[in-house]
């Protein structure tokens, strides 16, 4: 939550009101991503944030942040898109943060009001404290933007290693694995085989299946399947990451109440595997998307040219079978 002291000050003693802010997620070509120190003297003073601050009336998100982030780190940005909108209330003002994705941008960050700059890993972005307010956006910040969910084996466990396998020379490197057709030895034997490709690929596997199981198989994924997310008051232990399939906007609700990392939301579009279903459509998708305060990834007839849409309607990214599996 980017704004200068003096802006700062003047916002936290407005009560009950409402403010916008824009923030921009800025990538340098090694990956890493550019935070900024509060001032000693600001609201939370001291802490690390991602760059921005707040809209001017008369501004759209983007006309914000391009004034931002010109202003304080000085750079141009030359395109963007949506990342996630995050509502957070402090006790005298309510936050709306629209977190947008710098995906071009010229010029060389530097700190124009003095705050230090900082370019971190996604995933050492918990080595810095940021406000909390901030969370959600560092999940978002660490997960890419495709999420593959493998096919049945289908009797030919050759050809599905060989699938997964060219998943991961493809670059994807968020699987699920959703495997149905296996009796427990012969799922349990795949569920060592997936993990130890995926480690050595740097990708994280989600099973998807009981946390019982997950924990026992000491992986650091979960995935609830829909039935299974109702099951639960609080987040299941010992768990590096944890997602849900949501079908309505109570189902995200439950998921955040849990505190799951992310959910698929579905189907956004016609998908073969389930044809009886009626699809969404982007407009609800995105009206869906924006109660959530976790990242959404659109599922359900997505390939990979969807991304661009889904991307602007405020999704993570996509996730799929068909589409992603067999790219």
């Amino acid at each position: 939550m980017r704004t200068s002291p003096l802006a700062e000050d003047k916002l936290m003693h407005v009560t009950n009101q409402t403010v916008r802010i824009v923030l921009g997620v800025i990538r340098n070509v090694a990956g890493e991503v550019l935070i900024a120190q509060r001032a000693a003297t600001a609201h939370q003073g001291g802490l690390w944030e991602f760059p921005g601050g707040k809209c001017e009336a008369g501004e759209s998100d983007a006309e914000a942040l391009q004034r931002e982030l010109q202003e304080e780190v000085g750079i141009v940005v030359q395109q963007q898109c949506p990342l996630i909108q995050i509502w957070h209330r402090y006790p005298d003002v309510h936050l709306v943060l629209q977190v947008q994705q710098v995906i071009a941008w010229e010029g060389e960050a530097v700190g124009r009001e003095g705050q230090p700059l900082c370019w971190v890993l996604p995933p050492d972005l918990h080595h810095y404290a940021m406000p909390a307010a901030n969370q959600a956006i560092i999940r978002a910040v660490q997960l890419p933007d495709c999420y593959v969910i493998t096919p049945p084996v289908c009797g030919n466990l050759t050809r599905w290693l060989a699938g997964l396998r060219q998943v991961l020379l493809n670059g994807y490197r968020l699987i699920q694995l959703r495997v149905t057709d296996l009796n427990q030895a012969e799922y349990t034997d795949l569920v060592q085989v997936a993990t130890d490709l995926c480690q050595a690929a740097g990708a994280m596997l989600m099973l998807n299946t009981s946390a019982t199981f997950a924990q026992q198989c000491h992986v650091q994924g979960l995935h609830l399947n829909s039935q299974r997310l109702w099951r639960y008051r609080e987040r299941p232990a010992g768990l590096r990451w944890l997602a849900a399939s949501c079908h309505s906007p109570a189902d995200v609700q439950q998921a955040q109440a849990i505190g799951a990392d992310f959910v698929v939301l579905s189907p956004v579009l016609p998908t073969l595997s389930h044809p009886q279903a009626s699809p969404l459509g982007w407009r609800k998708f995105a009206q869906w998307v924006v109660s959530s305060q976790i990242p959404v990834y659109a599922l359900g007839g997505m390939a990979a040219h969807d991304l661009p849409q889904a991307r602007q309607m405020g999704a993570q990214g996509i996730a799929g079978i068909r589409g992603l599996w067999c790219s």
